[in-house]
């Protein structure tokens, strides 16, 4: 990837040439930086171990992400390790980290490798990453054996080897077996050819059918109006609170604005919606849920 190249050469030429932290030296900023926040001792800690981010990061370049990207996420899974390292509990932080900013790379490569998610349970991530390894491991013992597996037991036999059901692997297989194509590609070499958008139904609404909704809900608006006009007006102004607004009024609330208990207000709004669907069942209407 030459475009990247000479930024990701700076950036390794200053994380290898960053201090080499002895134990008690790593303890300190991490406390220092765990107890007081102090950015200082973050920084060092952080670049000190930048050229192991770096070394993880490059370990996943085959899955066609940019380098850069890789690095970038690596970082940020450091910088997340050293949020949450303590170091009360003896282990080295270049031993927890390890751990972070390999979850982090994992679960950025997996988010970009297609844009048909592969999955992120921890089966489908190991599948993700260990599914060609295995597959190359298997086929060359199977050569040493002299036999030659088909499609459908070197799957079953990976599927074995990860702990993964079977359609697992056979959908994972698939989704790694070449790129994504644009759904604007044209299904035939001809000028004309239909793209293959086309082909996918469209499950929104029908034109006829949003105009019969927009048609229904002037309608209802109506009703629901002319229904509101037959309540008095601490009842209109109960319903309008609890069922009319963004954000619906508790009982308790309106109780205490209206000097009232909240089953009182209950029994009021219970009333009120009654009346309601007394006015609206002539037009078939169905306020169980009602809302405006």
């Amino acid at each position: 990837m030459p475009a990247d190249r000479p930024e990701r050469s700076k950036l390794e030429q200053v994380a290898m040439s960053a201090e080499m932290l002895d134990e008690e030296t790593e303890r300190k900023l991490a406390t220092a930086w765990r107890r007081h926040r102090d950015e200082a001792s973050l920084h060092r800690l952080i670049n000190a171990y930048m050229r192991l981010a770096i070394s993880m990061a490059s370990k996943y370049r085959r899955y066609g992400v940019p380098l850069n990207d890789l690095i970038q996420e690596a970082g940020l899974g450091l910088m997340k390790a050293a949020d949450k390292f303590d170091p009360n509990r003896g282990v080295r932080f270049s031993t927890y980290a390890m751990w972070w900013i390999k979850a982090g790379i994992q679960d950025y490569v997996m988010r970009n490798h297609s844009m048909v998610r592969t999955g992120s349970t921890g089966p489908q991530k190991k599948l993700f990453f260990q599914l060609r390894r295995v597959q190359a491991r298997l086929e060359n013992e199977a050569e040493a054996r002299g036999e030659k597996l088909d499609a459908h037991q070197l799957r079953e036999m990976i599927a074995c080897e990860v702990g993964v059901p079977l359609r697992d692997v056979e959908m994972m297989a698939g989704r790694m077996s070449g790129p994504d194509f644009s759904l604007n590609a044209t299904q035939s070499a001809e000028d004309e050819g239909r793209e293959w958008i086309d082909t996918i139904e469209d499950d929104g609404p029908r034109s006829d059918e949003t105009v019969e909704r927009k048609h229904d809900l002037i309608s209802l608006n109506g009703w629901l109006a002319e229904a509101m006009g037959h309540l008095d007006r601490r009842e209109q102004f109960i319903l309008h609170e609890r069922k009319m607004c963004e954000v619906p009024r508790t009982l308790g609330s309106l109780g205490r604005e209206l000097g009232l208990s909240k089953e009182r207000v209950r029994q009021i709004e219970a009333a009120a919606l009654g009346k309601l669907r007394k006015y609206l069942e002539p037009r078939s209407v169905e306020i169980n849920d009602f809302s405006i």
